[in-house]
């Protein structure tokens, strides 16, 4: 082990627990066994799924502190108002980027109702079966995705509300959780199929990409890792481990996985724009968080309790205490009581300290719905936590594929760096619509495996000795590509396969030497 400790301005971030009185008691949390975070923030509020008799409801409380006392009693009544209109369970609440005040809930009537807190406006729309995930679009105002028991997600404008603009299908079992990535032009899932997918959720219809994700049967989760081009997925091994992974979301290659332990609880995954990336686990009393630098995930510390949660979410950036350090907020739910745990930078803040407090996401939008599924594209809005501007993010990605609904896989061109190697990241260009097959094409010679390992070299087309119109070139380009695809997905399903193996030997190892100890 290297005696050198990495130098890192997170390093010594702890948890700061609220005192009882700055929390919420008498929490009547749903029995539900659905898998979702139980809990959801805006700026001003908490939406909890409530255990109610005579249908589904949610509870909506105002937002307590870490720090100080709020203007209610912290133990709450038996008999509380709720929002009731969900003749089943409620399994999902999302608060809305650009309202602090409007909320999506699904339950398992089939219903996502839109709620407004004040004044207490609502709009329900139906499904069949139930609705298992509610999520808002990050840029586009009333802009909604829900992921039904029908396996397919469907996106919403909510100023027509009578059917879905879009319909995501192609999964072949329930949908477990969902993600935008920031400017909202890609939507990742994962299924208890075990797949994960790309979707271009303005074009609808199957996935864009499609990957095997985690090997367990267990609960999985994904989140966008901001701007970085990057999603993280947290799911189990075939040996029942607890993972964290890396993809790159060009060719939605897997770059790095993490064995994490080998506790049954679902890891709910969490990425703040500092980017730290915070994992809590269903059961667990413990928060971990890692810094994400360079494809990798390093290890910060661990936030220890012994009350375990079973749900959990975290503040909007924006309505931070930035004159505490709190460089993010976690509301934590444990039996009956609601937790708020603050994550600060331990320094003497006597002015603002920007290194660690970057641009939040703003609660201003970017564009209308209308604009959205016109196929507009907009940057996310942030804003200066030292003032308070807002403005249009700069650094939005620049490699997110433009994808086309019948795309099979990325157009890889041929001077991309490819290494394969357990760990590793693809970046892979967006892919082009490809022209019709001509008649005729250009030959074109494969690279050997040995030539891959490396930079590919330039290769152009043979030259004939009459000059081939542009179409029939355009056309052997695309077959070259094809194929290069197709070799680079062998070669990922033989990694992944590889990795699998290494894991299940390490782990008949481990089981070894314990047995051996243990004899």
């Amino acid at each position: 082990m290297s005696r050198f400790v990495r130098a890192s301005k997170y390093r010594h971030v702890f948890g700061q627990p609220a005192k009882k009185e700055h929390g919420i008691e008498n929490v009547k949390v749903t029995n539900s066994a659905w898998d979702t975070n139980v809990v959801a923030a805006s700026g001003q509020y908490l939406s909890i799924n409530w255990n109610a008799s005579g249908g589904g409801a949610f509870a909506i409380v105002p937002l307590p502190s870490p720090f100080n006392a709020t203007g209610f009693t912290y133990k709450l009544p038996d008999s509380l108002p709720l929002a009731r209109s969900h003749t089943a369970p409620v399994l999902d609440t999302d608060w809305s980027p650009h309202n602090d005040r409007i909320v999506a809930s699904g339950g398992e009537d089939g219903k996502v109702m839109i709620w407004k807190v004040d004044p207490e406006v609502f709009e329900g729309w139906g499904l069949e079966g139930w609705v298992g995930q509610v999520l808002f679009h990050p840029t586009a105002s009333n802009v909604v995705a829900s992921a039904s028991g029908e396996h397919t997600v469907k996106l919403w404008d909510l100023a027509n509300p009578e059917d879905p603009r879009t319909v995501l299908g192609g999964h072949g079992d329930a949908i477990q959780s969902l993600a935008f990535n920031p400017t909202g032009t890609l939507l990742a899932t994962t299924c208890r199929d075990r797949k994960l997918r790309l979707f271009d959720p303005r074009a609808g219809g199957d996935a864009v990409r499609v990957a095997d994700g985690h090997g367990g049967i267990k609960g999985s989760r994904v989140v966008w890792m901001g701007e970085h081009d990057r999603i993280a997925t947290t799911g189990f091994s075939k040996m029942s481990d607890r993972q964290v992974a890396v993809w790159e979301t060009g060719a939605l290659g897997n770059i790095k996985t993490i064995v994490l332990d080998q506790s049954a609880g679902v890891m709910m995954p969490f990425w703040s724009d500092n980017n730290i990336l915070f994992l809590a686990g269903k059961g667990d009393g413990n928060i971990r968080y890692y810094e994400y630098e360079s494809d990798s995930l390093y290890a910060l510390s661990e936030h220890k309790s012994s009350d375990p949660q079973r749900g959990m979410c975290f503040l909007p950036r924006r309505a931070l205490s930035v004159s505490d350090c709190e460089i993010a907020r976690a509301y934590k739910v444990a039996g009956s009581s609601i937790e708020p745990i603050a994550f600060i930078v331990p320094r003497k803040a006597d002015s603002f300290q920007s290194d660690i407090f970057p641009p939040a996401p703003s609660a201003e939008p970017s564009l209308s719905a209308a604009e959205f599924f016109a196929g507009k594209t907009a940057p996310l809005r942030l804003v200066s936590l030292e003032d308070g501007v807002s403005f249009a993010s700069k650094n939005a990605p620049a490699s997110t594929p433009a994808f086309t609904p019948a795309a099979a896989a990325p157009q890889i061109q041929v001077k991309a760096e490819v290494k394969v190697e357990p760990t590793r990241t693809y970046t892979a260009p967006a892919p082009e619509p490809m022209s019709a097959r001509q008649s005729s094409v250009d030959s074109f010679s494969a690279p050997s495996p040995a030539e891959r390992t490396s930079s590919y070299q330039s290769y152009s087309s043979p030259k004939p000795a009459a000059a081939p119109a542009p179409a029939q070139q355009d056309s052997a380009l695309a077959e070259e590509n094809t194929r290069l695809n197709s070799e680079l997905r062998e070669a990922y399903a033989k990694i992944r396969n590889l990795e699998l193996e290494l894991e299940g030997v390490r782990a008949n190892a481990r089981r070894a030497a314990q047995a051996l100890l243990e004899g």
